[in-house]
């Protein structure tokens, strides 16, 4: 099972992966195509500003034809020619303002000078200032904006399987409990006839009462893979007396060197519970606790409250988790046993969240110094 879902997450970061490669091919690519094409246009512009120069000289050699067809075919790259001499600029492809036309083609030569070194023309003592081409311009947003879409892709896959996922596993959920529950049933009634059977007999009373206590407990989780799926029964019920009956059945059936500490509020905290479901949340995390102590150690359990919540701390001394495990420890799948299907606290947490809109988290944990799992549930 654990290899399963491991192959589940591969698959995940393999396409995650592939996803990733595809958006930097296409980043590198187009920024090759940005940088071949500024290149082009500063070649144009240089070309522009040698015609520029040749008119200004009025060289009978040049084909004046030809200079003037180089200067008009400049129809998408903003220039700026200034003369230092006079100190006037005059703008071509620049929508200029009405008023204060030459302190606005200060600032743009400003601007246009930290983009590109200007091209000089030092025998008329002129300069050539450009910026982009609006085509440029346009082509170096396009990959952040291919990026983005990318993004919006993979969120909308992962959001599309992550939720078909979860619709089939809530499918294949309900419908393993309910057929658990159904199989459980004629072999429970058998063992209940068979002990009342039994209870005629000469047979030691405190025996006899044991393995009652067996049976009612596998009815109890009959009872409870019946309910998954179904509409929660809630009641209000004491927080204290749930948690102390969730642990006392496991209390004489777990190693005697572990030792149970209930610290509990005089008042009694009432709060909404299925108490079927919810002694089931209690039961597998000090199952857990238990595994992680190697059946050794001490688990605290503490109620208090949190604003509008009442919390259940359980703390064990046991061997603890990483911080980087704190969320994924609650993944159907994970596990530290050899054995097991990784299903215990994915369980306590859809109980917890689906069934009695509460929280349960890692609140804390410590290699070699245990950990504490908390349960939130609103007050009532």
């Amino acid at each position: 099972m654990k290899l399963f879902f491991n192959s589940r997450q591969l698959v995940k970061y393999v396409f995650l992966a592939i996803a990733i490669a595809i958006a930097a091919i296409s980043l590198v690519f187009s920024n090759r195509l940005v940088k071949e094409l500024a290149k082009e246009e500063r070649n144009k512009i240089e070309i522009w500003a040698s015609a520029t120069e040749l008119l200004a000289k009025g060289d009978e050699n040049a084909d004046m034809n030809l200079v003037l067809r180089i200067l008009q075919s400049n129809k998408t790259i903003p220039v700026i020619l200034y003369d230092k001499t006079n100190e006037t600029a005059t703008a071509n492809n620049i929508k200029l303002p009405e008023k204060n036309t030459h302190e606005f083609l200060l600032k743009k030569i400003d601007k246009f000078a930290e983009k590109h070194d200007p091209i000089p023309l030092e025998e008329i003592n002129q300069y050539v200032y450009y910026d982009d081409s609006y085509t440029l311009k346009r082509l170096q947003v396009y990959p952040y904006v291919q990026l983005l879409v990318i993004s919006l892709f993979i969120a909308l896959a992962f959001f599309a399987l992550r939720s078909s996922q979860k619709a089939e596993q809530n499918k294949v959920w309900v419908g393993l409990s309910k057929e658990t529950a159904h199989q459980l049933g004629t072999p429970i009634s058998s063992l209940i006839a068979w002990t009342e059977y039994l209870k005629l007999k000469e047979i030691d009373p405190a025996l006899m009462d044991e393995m009652s206590k067996d049976v009612h407990r596998l009815e109890v989780i009959a009872e409870r893979f019946s309910k998954i799926g179904s509409v929660s029964d809630i009641k209000s019920i004491s927080f204290q007396n749930t948690v102390q009956q969730s642990v006392a059945y496991l209390q004489n059936r777990i190693s005697d060197k572990v030792r149970l500490i209930f610290d509990f509020p005089e008042s009694s905290a009432i709060v909404q519970l299925n108490e079927s479901l919810f002694s089931w949340v209690i039961e597998n995390l000090t199952k857990n606790a238990v595994d992680a102590m190697s059946g050794q150690g001490t688990i605290t359990y503490s109620i208090g409250e949190r604003g509008k919540f009442y919390f259940l701390d359980i703390a064990d001394t046991g061997k603890g988790i990483s911080k980087s495990k704190f969320k994924s420890v609650f993944q159907p799948g994970f596990t530290t046993k050899e054995r097991g299907w990784g299903l215990g606290l994915s369980l306590a947490k859809r109980i917890v969240e689906n069934y009695h809109n509460g929280k349960i988290f890692v609140k804390q944990s410590e290699i070699g110094e245990g950990t504490t799992f908390r349960v939130l549930l609103e007050k009532r």
